[in-house]
C-alpha cells in the first residue's frame, strides 16, 4: 500500500535529493521502518529510542500525529505523510 511521503531538505541526502518518496505501512511506526529499508539511515534521524523525535513533527494529510494517534496512527492508501522537523535559530 503506497503512501506518499514529503522529505525535507535536512534528510534529502538520505534519498538522493528526491523531495518526495513512496513507502509502505498501515501505521506511522511502520511507514518509518520501510523507509529505513528504503533509505537507511532515515529513522536515526527520525526517531529516538523507539519514538519519533520532539522536535520533529509528522503530519498525516494535514494533521500532526501526536493529535491522532502518535506512531499507531493508522495509513491508507493515497494517504500523504510529512516529516518536518523543527528549526532553530534567532
Amino acid at each position: 500500500m503506497p503512501i506518499r511521503v514529503y522529505i525535507p531538505t535536512p534528510y534529502r541526502e538520505l534519498t538522493a535529493g528526491l523531495g518526495h518518496v513512496t513507502a509502505d505501512g498501515e501505521t506511522i511506526k511502520a511507514l518509518i521502518i520501510d523507509l529505513d529499508r528504503r533509505y537507511p539511515g532515515i529513522r536515526e534521524r527520525i526517531c529516538e529510542n523507539g519514538a519519533v523525535r520532539q522536535h520533529v513533527n509528522v503530519f498525516v494529510n494535514g494533521l500532526e500525529m501526536r493529535s491522532l494517534q502518535n506512531e499507531a496512527t493508522p495509513l491508507q492508501e493515497g494517504d500523504e505523510v510529512a516529516f518536518i522537523p523543527a528549526l532553530a535559530g534567532g
